[in-house]
């Protein structure tokens, strides 16, 4: 590293969550064995989604067929500003100063757009926040580092009109064994309501009747996430299973019930994603039965909203309120190690405070786990944290104990009947 020990940018937030219009605050700690000539030390906060995926194409026949790889891409900035924490702005004349030796840290603030999307990451797509440092040298590599941090655009279930609706359905089918067809096999699905949050579980109450001569290996429940990504001449869809629960095999003619089996959700960002416009997410849990031997499941989908705020009827259920100003229930105070939510109407963004009777969620890591953040303007002399996970609010309310929950993708849970 020469005459530099090290360059690193520092958050006051240990937890890097921020929301829609709260400020960032931090500091870059500059460590120097003997003073250095710069142009300038600079801050670059960034906010951008991308798409990018390839497919190949086959044209023509015979001996005129051939095969081209298209390219499918989309991008978005939601803000771009560079702070000057040394020195000169980018492009600037003058004299180049030189930086004394030593250790030294430059704070610096800014104020997140409202409206900008959720993080996201996904081989495909991201929605990615940033922040770059360089220490410009003239005639010389630059010494630079980076750092990223999550943003959540929270969605309120409480703003949702179908956040309390009840999703169910039902489905049959019939099996073809040889040249007979067996009797059907049919099963109905119902949910407790559409709208979650990430740490609550979904209660699944189901039947099935398997009128068939023909064992069902299990039934099962599974929440899936389907991500639609936009370029300007096609839309790409990806969907992920992200928890499951099974139940064991059902007899030819016998039958099974759930019975209020609970399919946890585990950290994911809300639905829709918010501010974007090139990736959307949606998320369906599908009820299924499969057949032993050669057949298709019977599938009944039902579609899931998933929140960052639950819905205050649901908070009720997991509290208990005493009189206005009493010390039970959920006080709306916040976390001194967690970002705050959003201001309300005409507060400030140093001053945020809580929904009435709201507790105030963990921030867990993403269940698709570390992401490299190192792209195309990085370079070997690009230090820093290039590793990253997303965090989203989560719900820890049936298990106190632990606050910051890891899960491994697809967060299973086995129960038989």
């Amino acid at each position: 590293m020469g005459k530099l020990n090290h360059f690193l940018i520092f958050l006051n937030n240990p937890q890097a969550v921020y929301f829609c219009g709260q400020v960032i605050e931090g500091y870059v700690s500059v460590d120097l064995k003997e003073p250095m000539k710069m142009r300038g030390l600079r801050l670059l906060f960034e906010g951008r989604a991308n798409v990018h995926w390839t497919e190949e194409h086959t044209t023509g026949t015979g001996e005129d067929q051939s095969t081209e790889t298209c390219d499918y891409s989309a991008k978005e900035s939601y803000f771009s500003q560079i702070l000057v924490l040394y020195g000169k702005a980018q492009g600037a004349g003058g004299d180049n100063p030189v930086h004394p030796a030593g250790q030294h840290a430059y704070p610096f603030r800014l104020q997140l757009p409202y409206g900008i999307p959720s993080s996201f990451e996904t081989t495909v797509g991201q929605v990615r926040y940033t922040i770059s440092g360089v220490i410009d040298k003239p005639w010389k590599f630059d010494h630079k580092t980076k750092a990223a941090f999550t943003v959540i655009n929270l969605l309120d279930l409480n703003r949702e009109p179908l956040a309390l609706s009840v999703p169910q359905g039902q489905n049959s089918k019939t099996l073809c064994c040889l040249c007979c067809k067996s009797g059907p096999i049919e099963a109905v699905c119902r949910l407790e309501r559409m709208g979650y949050v990430p740490g609550e579980a979904i209660v699944i109450n189901a039947e099935i009747t398997n009128g068939s001569s023909r064992k069902m290996s299990c039934s099962y429940a599974e929440l899936s996430q389907v991500i639609s990504f936009h370029a300007s001449s096609k839309t790409k869809s990806s969907t992920t299973v992200i928890a499951r629960v099974n139940h064991s095999e059902i007899a030819p003619g016998g039958s099974d019930v759930w019975s209020g089996d609970r399919l946890h959700i585990p950290p994911i960002p809300p639905s829709r994603l918010d501010g974007c416009n090139i990736i959307d997410i949606t998320y369906i849990l599908k009820f299924c039965v499969d057949p032993s031997g050669p057949a298709f499941d019977l599938q009944i989908p039902l579609n899931i909203l998933i929140g960052s705020i639950p819905h205050q009827k649901v908070v009720e259920r997991h509290a208990n309120f005493g009189p206005p100003g009493g010390a039970s229930g959920f006080a709306p105070t916040m976390n001194p190690s967690s970002p705050a939510m959003p201001p309300a109407p005409g507060a400030t963004p140093s001053a945020p405070v809580l929904p009435p009777n709201m507790p105030p969620p963990s921030y867990a890591e993403c269940v698709s786990g570390k992401v490299t953040i190192r792209d195309e303007e990085d370079n070997e002399y690009t230090g820093g944290n290039l590793e990253y996970t997303p965090r989203y609010t989560y719900y820890n309310w049936e298990d106190s104990s632990n606050q910051n929950p890891k899960w491994s993708p697809p967060f299973i849970v086995d129960r038989p009947t």
